[in-house]
This record gives C-alpha cells, sequence and structure tokens, in this order.
C-alpha cells in the first residue's frame, strides 16, 4: 500500500485552512510549507498534525525531498476533498497504487465556487504526483495530459 503526503503551501490561511486539513483523511503525511504567515496558520495546521515548514523559499520542488512518502498530493489551503476523492485515494492505496509505475501522474476534477455561485466545469488538474516530478506551475504540479483521472472531486472556494 503505497501512502501518500498532503503538501500545502500557505500564506495567511487560518480561516480556511481546517477545512483542507479535515479532508486528508487518505494521506498518511500532511506537510504544510507556510511562507511568513502573521495569522495563526502554522498554529492550525500544528494542531491538525500537520508538519510545518517556515519559508521563503518558493520552489515547489525542494519540499519533495521533505515528503515521508514517495507519493505527493499537492492541495491549496481553500481546496476541500469530496467524499468521492476520499474513497478514490483510499481505494488507490489499499489496491492500485502498487501497480502503477512509478513515473504516473494522476488528474483531480476541480470545481470552483465563486461568490455563491458553484461553476459546473470541472478542470482536471494533475495533483498526485510521484517525489521524482520535476515539471511544476508554481506550487503545483505542471498539467499532464497523461494524467490518469481519480474519481470524486477537489472543492475550491474563493470564501473561508
Amino acid at each position: 500500500m503505497p501512502p501518500i503526503t498532503a503538501l500545502l503551501h500557505t500564506s495567511n490561511d487560518a480561516r480556511r485552512l481546517g477545512r483542507a486539513l479535515e479532508t486528508l483523511l487518505p494521506c498518511a503525511d500532511v506537510l504544510v510549507v507556510d511562507h511568513h504567515s502573521f495569522d495563526q496558520t502554522p498554529r492550525i495546521a500544528a494542531s491538525y498534525g500537520a508538519r510545518v515548514i517556515l519559508t521563503d523559499d518558493h520552489h515547489a520542488a525542494r519540499y519533495l525531498d521533505v515528503a515521508e512518502h514517495d507519493w505527493i498530493l499537492c492541495l491549496d489551503p481553500s481546496e476541500s476533498m469530496t467524499e468521492g476523492l476520499q474513497a478514490a485515494l483510499f481505494e488507490w492505496t489499499l489496491l492500485l497504487g502498487n501497480a502503477l509505475p512509478i513515473s504516473s501522474s494522476f488528474c483531480i476534477p476541480v470545481r470552483r465556487q465563486v461568490g455563491e455561485i458553484w461553476h459546473t466545469r470541472r478542470a482536471l488538474e494533475t495533483r498526485l504526483i510521484p517525489r521524482t516530478w520535476s515539471r511544476w506551475n508554481g506550487n503545483f504540479p505542471a498539467d499532464d495530459p497523461s494524467s490518469i483521472p481519480l474519481d470524486g472531486e477537489l472543492l475550491r472556494l474563493d470564501l473561508p
């Protein structure tokens, strides 16, 4: 069973971080890279059992070496997993992860809330990657057209 490390980059996300962390049940390790928040973000992350690294460095790939596991799930603190995605990740860790090459990547549908309206268009984004991943777009893996879709969704909430 290949365990997953969740990786989140934060900066003054205290009002919304808890919701994201509460949904990370399929992840055996949670790593929060905090970019000098002035609010309670690091304390909240630690209260959920996350490992917190304080840094000025914005190179996302640098933190793959700090992850405890070979599979990394990248999230934004404004995102949370649906139950469907949690179930898909539990199934993936129990049944599928060992059978796949470490070069595989996986994409997840992301649905976005703007104000009180949910956008029905769900963009597929590469989010579950091996530790050896080298293609990045900011704090997230660069999208890979060969990524394998997972069931469920990430919900990106604009409101805290």
